[in-house]
């Protein structure tokens, strides 16, 4: 007998009997199974022009679709998706997203790959906000909310200076389930704790510094099935000359000519969190 192993990841499970004799007259019956390869994860990258995505090592073939945050109709989606069997019969789906002018850069965008049998689907997305611009010394939030509720997630922000080529440092941790966080900045970032838990994971700094602070933040939320990932350049600038002497630099030390600090309500946050300003002395 001789099997066609060559054949076999196609389907062919055929028998080849050699030397045929009476005794092998009578019925034949072949088994087969297989094996689900389950999907194991889900990778974006963007570049210029272009966002793709990608999975690895499934089996059956599966399916790759592509949507946005705002919708966009199907036609302008236009997508390059192939699949490739390895040796072992395990399938990749590889899918590039051609972004059309028609698409503004607040778009994020969902890459959803879904087993044959739809008994796993996973969802990943990628948005590049808008450069921010902040004065130097004076506190900000950096925002990054979930697309939709996650349970049992964890969260990181990921820093690369604008001076180094150095890949970006995981500045921050955090996880839902125990509502802890530690971070590389202990006391000059930080998030909302009542916040995070329900997906809002934005970054506050406290007193940003042109040098140290300049740079590429990049928050990921991770949960079951799902990731999703949100691109921030920050430019910190220096502050005016006109506030060297009296900066409301929440930095935490009086300037010269000014005797006392006292909290005042920053613009950028909800309540008095970090804001200092210095008074004037009475006997100037």
């Amino acid at each position: 007998t001789f099997l066609f192993n060559a054949h076999i990841l196609q389907g062919n499970a055929s028998l080849l009997l050699r030397r045929v004799k009476v005794q092998d007259k009578g019925r034949y019956k072949c088994y087969t199974s297989t094996k689900k390869a389950m999907i194991q994860s889900v990778t974006m990258e963007m570049g210029e022009g272009v966002v793709s995505c990608s999975s690895l090592n499934i089996y059956p073939s599966p399916s790759l679709t592509w949507s946005t945050d705002p919708a966009s109709s199907l036609g302008s989606l236009p997508n390059i998706t192939t699949t490739t069997a390895d040796h072992r019969g395990l399938f990749s789906v590889h899918s590039s997203l051609l972004i059309g002018s028609n698409l503004s850069s607040d778009h994020a965008y969902f890459c959803s790959v879904a087993a044959a049998d739809r008994s796993q689907v996973w969802t990943a997305s990628w948005k590049n906000q808008e450069d921010m611009t902040a004065v130097e010394g004076h506190p900000l939030a950096i925002p990054c909310v979930a697309p939709h509720p996650l349970l049992n997630f964890s969260l990181t922000w990921a820093f690369s200076s604008s001076t180094s080529s150095e890949p970006g440092a995981v500045l921050l941790r955090y996880d839902s389930r125990s509502r802890g966080s530690s971070g590389l900045w202990e006391g000059q970032a930080e998030l909302e704790p009542d916040r995070a838990v329900e997906g809002d994971g934005s970054l506050w700094l406290r007193s940003p510094d042109s040098l140290e602070h300049s740079g590429l933040y990049v928050c990921t939320f991770s949960a079951l099935h799902s990731k999703h990932t949100v691109r921030t350049r920050l430019n910190v600038t220096t502050a005016p000359q006109s506030e060297s002497r009296g900066r409301q630099g929440c930095a935490g030390c009086c300037c010269d000519g000014y005797s006392s600090m006292e909290s005042f309500e920053c613009p950028q946050l909800t309540a008095n969190r970090f804001g200092l300003k210095c008074l004037l002395n009475d006997s100037m």
